[in-house]
């Protein structure tokens, strides 16, 4: 059994991430061998389901993964999402903006991303870091990222009343694990293109962007777009959370197989 609930926040009041131990396996009672099994049989059903809602073509699901540098975004895609129809599945990774996007509204970047009828979008970095990296760099002054907690809160509640699920997982390490598999890039060399100089200097800002994360789930928690705060320092656990509640969602959405027409069972195909 994997009690998924008690890492989902749904309201932001009196959350603090200093409160969510990033080793933490408290929400499934068994190993690491039966949590590699539950996750396979969670694969098995995700790939089913969405199989299901790209047939049906009518449902929509948000996936949205924020988490510290080397907290494990991509590991979680390929892991989580492995043997799923691309043909129903989108994923986006959002960078530097470019100019052309700077030139907009900090929204018009991520909107044309959203889900298309009976598809999963997947959003490797979000409309988030526009409250995060902007305000641990103070690109925009206090008044501006601020505010945006507002807009963020309003776009998602649009998506959702138009008929997209949406779920926001923010991928919680450990400084001293970041410091590890930061480490691990730099001597295994089959992980060296990985390496990315600025993570070095984004690491001197840890304390500033835990708390622009905090303050950005506590504004932005709600019952119809929830966060989960994922332990994320072991790969199989936060691979198990992740896994199992897409399929309670997608389970709990009712996909159902297109209506055919019951004459195609009788053409015999010569």
């Amino acid at each position: 059994m994997v009690r998924t609930e008690v890492h989902r926040i749904t309201s932001g009041t009196g959350f603090r991430l200093a409160d969510h131990d990033p080793r933490s396996t408290k929400a499934f009672d068994g190993d690491k061998a039966a949590a590699l099994e539950h996750q396979a049989r969670c694969n098995a059903r995700l790939e089913a389901l969405q199989e299901a809602m790209y047939a049906e073509g009518r449902q929509r699901l948000l996936v949205v993964l924020q988490a510290m540098d080397a907290g494990g975004k991509d590991g979680t895609i390929r892991s989580v999402f492995d043997g799923v129809n691309p043909q129903g599945v989108t994923v986006k990774c959002f960078k530097k903006p470019t100019e052309a996007e700077l030139a907009h509204d900090f929204l018009w970047r991520v909107h044309p991303h959203a889900p298309g009828q009976g598809e999963i979008a997947i959003w490797n970095r979000s409309h988030y870091e526009d409250v995060l990296v902007v305000r641990v760099h103070n690109l925009v002054t206090k008044p501006v990222w601020h505010r945006r907690y507002h807009h963020i809160a309003a776009f998602e509640q649009l998506l959702v009343e138009e008929g997209t699920v949406v779920l926001k997982f923010f991928l919680h390490i450990s400084k001293d694990e970041q410091q590890q598999r930061l480490q691990e890039r730099i001597d295994n060399p089959a992980k060296r293109w990985k390496w990315n100089d600025g993570d070095l200097a984004e690491r001197q800002h840890w304390d500033d962007y835990q708390s622009a994360y905090e303050d950005a789930i506590a504004a932005t928690s709600t019952k119809t777009a929830p966060w989960y705060v994922v332990p994320a320092d072991r790969n199989w656990y936060r691979n198990l959370i992740v896994s199992q509640v897409l399929v309670e969602t997608l389970e709990a959405m009712k996909i159902g197989m297109p209506e055919v027409d019951p004459k195609i069972a009788s053409i015999r195909v010569e």
